[in-house]
């Protein structure tokens, strides 16, 4: 990381608090916070990161070890929290196939292998391996989080209709999680290049600006019918169901 944070940066970062609040208060509003319990958690949590990240840079500089200690643990706690936010989803989306009861168990044992097969891999530095691991379990949940996103959105396109916030909630993920592995292929083939500083920040504000439309436009009660193409990207076909307006079948 460098030492000064760029105007782009700052703006960023800035424009990230309000969009984050936004979340929590529009779900409130709508009464769905406990509905979407843990996206609403994560938002929380990205909230509570996002300004403990700012006041640590207000009181230490961008540049030191005191804001990339603090920068690394939050990053893995925000994954974690993201991790059970991918969870909840594919809670919904099995009830809706009727296939949920195994998923929170699987769910768990595979966030302990995880977390058993980072510190494997950085034992052998004994000096540094509370860090080494954080850093180790952070990327390798990302990778997790890519890979379990792609079965949830095909689960998700089994379903002849899925509840259009469930729907978008997985895209917006689906997105997010995609960035983040062409960024980390890019660091590591390219980098020299400058604007990978400005990247973290901008795919930190895409969840909430997805969530905030999703918890704005989408109904609870309406569900969406997907194209069956095997993209992730397929589009989504909204229908809207009201149950008051139903003719009972005689």
């Amino acid at each position: 990381m460098g030492t000064v944070l760029s105007p782009a940066q700052y703006i960023l970062w800035c424009l990230g608090f309000p969009l984050e609040a936004a979340v929590v208060v529009c779900s409130i509003r709508g009464g769905s916070f406990f509905r979407y319990f843990s996206l609403n958690l994560f938002m929380i949590g990205t909230f509570a990161i996002s300004a403990g990240r700012f006041l640590t840079h207000l009181h230490y500089g961008f540049g030191s070890s005191e804001y990339l200690y603090f920068y690394y643990y939050s990053e893995a706690l925000g994954i974690i929290l993201l991790y059970f936010s991918v969870v909840s989803l594919f809670l919904r989306v099995f009830q809706e196939m009727h296939a949920s009861k195994y998923v929170r168990g699987l769910a768990i044992a595979v966030l302990l292998t995880t977390a058993f097969v980072s510190y494997l891999i950085v034992r052998q530095s004994a000096s540094h391996l509370t860090d080494r691991f954080v850093v180790e379990l952070t990327q390798n949940l990302y990778f997790v989080g890519l890979l379990l996103i792609y079965p949830l959105w095909g689960a998700v396109l089994k379903l002849r209709e899925t509840p259009t916030r469930i729907t978008l909630f997985v895209l917006s993920l689906g997105i997010f999680f995609s960035a983040h592995a062409v960024v980390y292929g890019l660091r590591y083939m390219f980098p020299s290049l400058g604007i990978y500083k400005l990247i973290p920040p901008i795919l930190g504000m895409w969840l909430p600006l997805s969530w905030l439309y999703t918890f704005t436009f989408a109904r609870e009660d309406s569900r969406s019918t997907p194209a069956h193409e095997e993209s992730l990207c397929a589009p989504v076909r909204i229908k809207e169901i009201n149950k008051v307006h139903e003719v009972p079948q005689s």
